[in-house]
């Protein structure tokens, strides 16, 4: 099992806690940001391949913003899969 801390870019969440094992996302937990969405993205992405959601989440926008949490999330992930 290993943990991993991303400082988020862009977004109104400041952090993401991400535990992986053997390329499955096993938790994720956000800081800041819209509670509710975050929770339900958190839960959606537990089980699933790293790779799998990085393909369903990098390049979402939030609003006029380049970037997003499940986008920012997708970033953390593959810096994840590239150690």
């Amino acid at each position: 099992m290993a943990k991993f801390t991303y400082k988020t870019q862009g977004t109104c969440s400041s952090q993401i806690n991400i535990d992986v094992e053997e390329g499955i996302i096993n938790d994720v937990e956000f800081y800041g940001g819209c509670n509710g969405n975050l929770q339900g993205i958190s839960r959606l992405v537990k089980g699933m391949k790293c790779s799998e959601a990085v393909s369903r989440l990098e390049g979402i926008k939030c609003g006029f913003k380049p970037t997003s949490c499940p986008d920012q999330l997708a970033q953390a992930l593959k810096l994840i899969m590239e150690r």
